[in-house]
């Protein structure tokens, strides 16, 4: 759900425009013919559309036109009006996003993306997607690993003086990954302000929504994700980091068993991100 740290950005890519609930501006990047088959690529808390821009150069190269999208009050999206970034929210827009395609969409949701498209699909029978694939999250996440992720999130936000700060606090909270040695990439993640200060891109009223796990208070109920999961019938492939402290084995295979149909692929050498 945090940034990753490694994210680059590709120059074949257009910047477009996907209009979300109550009329906030989602911004998306294209890659590959709009013709094609579309993809949806959905990033984690905290995250924005560039994270996706390795796998969405690759989907065009395969004969898809795949965005990434900026979840609202992230990245370079709208922030919420009201400061409303609750579960419903995010997946009202997505519904929008999906109404406004022409043909159903290939999902590919990480964490907080997951969760939305989960939300989206099993609770709306009017909504088809070509295929969805789950990464890294289910309805049941430990506890520790999300935890860990909103006490990141909650640590920075008096900002970074440099960004050799903001690798470290990358490097820092995800050390089983190298760090980049170019660093303007991580420019995609921030916003620089006036003070010459850098700051997460992310609207800090998402953080009243992105609660510590207390019982079945998260930002997503799980209750609601395992009914909504029930629902869903289009072809499902669940991918989990090996590593990962956010999604156990035994959460995954929890989903596997409400989604029978899904298939379940675990990634030896990958964690959360």
């Amino acid at each position: 759900m945090a940034p990753s740290g490694n994210e680059t950005v590709h120059a074949n890519g257009n910047t477009i425009l996907f209009s979300g609930a109550g009329g906030v501006r989602l911004r998306a990047t294209r890659y590959g013919d709009p013709l094609s088959p579309p993809a949806l690529l959905l990033h984690g808390g905290g995250q924005t559309r560039y994270a996706w821009a390795d796998t969405a150069t690759a989907l065009a190269e395969a004969g898809y036109c795949a965005c990434t999208i900026d979840a609202r009050g992230h990245g370079d999206s709208d922030w919420s009006p009201d400061g409303d970034y609750r579960a419903d929210m995010l997946a009202a827009d997505l519904a929008e996003v999906i109404r406004s395609l022409d043909a159903d969409p290939v999902i590919i949701g990480a964490s907080m993306g997951g969760l939305t498209a989960i939300l989206t699909l099993g609770e709306d029978p009017t909504l088809t997607c070509r295929a969805l694939v789950l990464v890294d999250v289910a309805p049941r996440l430990e506890r520790a690993g999300v935890r860990r992720i909103i006490e990141f999130m909650l640590r920075h936000q008096d900002g970074f003086a440099s960004l050799e700060q903001v690798r470290d606090a990358i490097s820092a909270y995800n050390p089983h990954r190298s760090p980049p040695e170019d660093l303007s990439g991580l420019r995609k993640n921030l916003r620089q302000r006036a003070d010459g200060r850098y700051y997460w891109h992310w609207d800090p009223a998402f953080l009243d929504h992105a609660r510590m796990p207390v019982d079945d208070e998260e930002m997503f109920n799980v209750s609601r994700l395992n009914a909504a999961a029930q629902h869903i019938n289009a072809p499902t492939l669940l991918i989990r980091g090996h590593q990962s402290d956010v999604l156990s084995d035994t959460g995954a295979r929890e989903l596997l068993s409400i989604i029978p149909h899904a298939r379940y692929a675990v990634l030896d050498k990958a964690g959360h991100m």
